[in-house]
């Protein structure tokens, strides 16, 4: 997707990022719970959550599995990484790196080797995913698991139509990423989920305007309010409701156990 100040938009975006989703507490959870069942995680894997933000993920899937080690909160802004907290919780150990940095080995992890990886809806910041994935796949162990989670390339979400079509065309095809796992080594398997939202319209109008998605920060603020008011005419409902639905590129590493 097009990487247009990325990092200035997530600096922005950090204070209030927790607060844009604390109205949805559910969905915080049914995530957490698929990334979990997903890599097949347990208390003793070695685990990376890359592009973390501010480890809001990170944090519940701690809460399920009670990690012996501490899960690594991989991230490159430091402004989403100071909401994780001071000192971060239990169970949470922030790293200011880009996927890239840990692809390359440049980022100082203080585990050798990762039992699993995951990716939640950051991929398509990556310059070079082809590369990048495979540096990945070389620091997981063997048995070790790649999860990429990523929004298809169209969705049904109550924006503003000239969104939605800016979506469609920077979002990358979750095959592409099956491909790179593939050439990376490791045995892939795609799959979609998909959860219902329910949002207070002014709520998400406020998280549009915030330009919660990074595809909102490609408009200008007077496009983004042209945009609202498209939104409020074709929505004029009290409580959005619409699915969210994922692509799961799971990639499992040969040899191990499991």
């Amino acid at each position: 997707m097009e990487r247009r100040d990325v990092q200035g938009h997530y600096e922005r975006l950090a204070a209030d990022y927790d607060e844009h989703w604390g109205s949805a507490p559910r969905h915080i959870t049914w995530m957490s719970a698929r990334l979990a069942e997903t890599l097949r995680l347990s208390s003793g894997d070695r685990m990376a959550d890359i592009g973390c933000g501010t480890g809001i993920f990170a944090r519940e899937v701690a809460r399920i599995i009670d990690p012996q080690h501490a899960i690594l909160c991989v991230d490159p802004s430091p402004a989403m990484l100071t909401q994780i907290g001071t000192p971060p919780p239990a169970g949470l150990t922030p790293i200011a790196a880009s996927a890239e940095d840990v692809a390359a080995g440049s980022a100082q992890l203080p585990y050798e080797q990762l039992d699993a990886i995951w990716l939640k809806e950051s991929v398509h910041h990556v310059a070079d995913p082809a590369t990048t994935l495979d540096g990945l796949a070389a620091r997981l162990a063997p048995g070790g698991r790649l999860l990429v989670v990523m929004l298809p390339t169209s969705i049904e979400y109550p924006l503003f139509q000239a969104a939605l079509d800016r979506f469609t065309e920077l979002q990358p095809d979750p095959e592409l990423i099956v491909g790179h796992l593939r050439a990376a080594g490791l045995q892939p398997q795609l799959r979609y989920v998909q959860d219902e939202l329910h949002l207070d319209r002014e709520k998400y109008i406020g998280m549009v305007r915030a330009r919660y998605m990074s595809v909102l920060s490609t408009f200008s603020d007077s496009e983004i309010e042209k945009g609202i008011d498209e939104m409020r005419a074709a929505h004029p409902e009290p409580v959005l409701t619409f699915p969210d639905r994922f692509a799961f590129v799971l990639g499992v590493k040969p040899g191990g156990g499991r």
